[in-house]
């Protein structure tokens, strides 16, 4: 509990990941994707409650064996390629009711930590705010982003009266990198998103912010992983 709210974290974990085919229950540096996430939010100094949502089988079994909880199969309705992100989530707070808050920690994020799942929930408070979702700058500035017109003509996506000539020069931009997002349980049941004009950000610095999605995203986390190894035996 935070503050004498209880909290509700769910880990989102369906069977069939196209990117990366089983992506979920994929080993990363030794142990199976999900693994990491669950690992961590149990660590976690508020969450009260701490499931996994899928509908596949193999998937509920590894979580389990990763110490995970599934207490209930997600209907394959809510796991197609088009179901929108929240349905998972508005159908686990139907199923376990009675939580004031709410935590989606999804697999993809496996260098979040504990400590970056509590912050985000402390922050959330701090600011008295309906919702909070982690971020991190971005080193693409939209300022330097452009459209291309139908005759190959560079269309800016950010229009701005006063140009940004450097790239240094531009305003700190932020964006989300997947792996936090609090809210209030009765505020995203009426809402039905993380993201609203009341929301907040909580910022996590880059090197824990990759999101996997790709083949080379596996690589580039393997090789993370494996030098912060080699850092901590040489200490």
């Amino acid at each position: 509990m935070i503050q004498d709210k209880s909290v509700l974290a769910i880990i989102p974990a369906r069977g069939g990941s196209k990117g990366v085919p089983r992506k979920n229950i994929r080993e990363l540096a030794g142990k199976p994707l999900i693994a990491w996430t669950i690992e961590e939010a149990k660590k976690s100094k508020y969450i009260d409650r701490l499931v996994v949502s899928t509908e596949d089988e193999e998937i509920a079994g590894v979580a389990r064996q990763c110490g995970g909880e599934v207490p209930f199969m997600r209907p394959s309705s809510l796991s197609r390629d088009d179901t929108p992100g929240i349905d998972p989530v508005l159908h686990a707070v139907s199923v376990l009711s009675g939580f004031d808050y709410v935590v989606l920690l999804q697999p993809t994020s496996p260098l979040r930590t504990s400590e970056d799942i509590d912050e985000c929930l402390e922050h959330c408070l701090r600011q008295n705010a309906n919702a909070c979702v982690s971020v991190t700058l971005t080193d693409k500035s939209p300022y330097w982003m452009y459209e291309l017109t139908v005759e190959s003509g560079l269309k800016p996506v950010v229009v701005s009266d006063k140009p940004v000539p450097r790239r240094q020069d531009a305003p700190n931009v932020y964006v989300l990198n997947g792996a936090v997002y609090v809210a209030k349980t009765n505020w995203l049941q009426q809402t039905r998103s993380f993201l609203d004009k009341e929301t907040v950000g909580y910022v996590m610095p880059k090197e824990r912010s990759i999101d996997v999605d790709t083949e080379l995203d596996f690589c580039i986390l393997e090789t993370i992983i494996r030098e912060k190894k080699m850092s901590s035996t040489e200490m």
